[in-house]
């Protein structure tokens, strides 16, 4: 399977000609040439730097081919389509193409008391090769090859970062949900929780538009 990195959250992955892509938000750029290539889109929870809702809607309406896979609030701001839009929670089972995918979590990670917890659910594809886990360090109940970790964020804490990665236990890790880290930042990110910090594996920093083999 290929993975195609996008601005922030959104990623882009293919595999036998089945192109889906996990939370294209408002910070990434190209989401809406990335949804125009896609058989369907997976939304992890309702935040708009994972969700353009009005991209995604606009997309579900001039598409009749897309389905939609995310949350019941992202379902219920886009509506059925046909039954285009389904509703997932951890637990759940399903395929796109020749892409099987599990859902995994259920909440948003904390941010403050005062500000309210989405539901959050995580993506495991192809039976193990990726885990997208959206804004929550949720440990999915099966291995997993490459994790897409996320390293800023109001959210994102580096100790539990790596104690995460450390519960994983992936062969490879991904950078993702890094647009409010400089370089330098990002730099320092993936010294502490690379390969000679706290986790003993490299963290890889895609820019976006790059693409590997997972």
């Amino acid at each position: 399977m290929k993975l195609t990195k996008h601005a922030h959250a959104c990623v882009t992955l293919e595999k036998d000609g089945t192109r889906l892509v996990v939370d294209p938000g408002t910070f990434t750029p190209d989401a809406a040439e990335a949804v125009a290539r896609a058989h369907a889109v997976l939304v992890t929870h309702e935040h708009f730097d994972h969700f353009d809702e009005q991209l995604v809607a606009a997309a579900l309406e001039t598409r009749p081919d897309l389905h939609v896979y995310g949350t019941a609030a992202v379902a219920s701001a886009l509506g059925s389509h046909g039954g285009r839009v389904h509703t997932v929670a951890a637990g759940d089972t399903f395929g796109v193409g020749s892409i099987p995918v599990s859902v995994h979590g259920d909440r948003h990670a904390r941010i403050h008391p005062d500000i309210p917890c989405p539901d959050n659910v995580g993506y495991l594809l192809d039976d193990g090769a990726v885990h997208h886990p959206g804004d929550a360090y949720c440990v999915p109940d099966a291995p997993v090859r490459t994790l897409l970790l996320p390293t800023s964020g109001p959210w994102t804490k580096l100790g539990e970062a790596a104690d995460y990665v450390r519960a994983v236990k992936p062969e490879r890790v991904i950078e993702i949900h890094e647009l409010m880290l400089s370089d330098l930042g990002r730099q320092s990110t993936a010294n502490l929780l690379g390969e000679k910090g706290l986790t003993g594996i490299p963290i890889e920093r895609l820019e976006p538009g790059a693409g590997v083999q997972v």
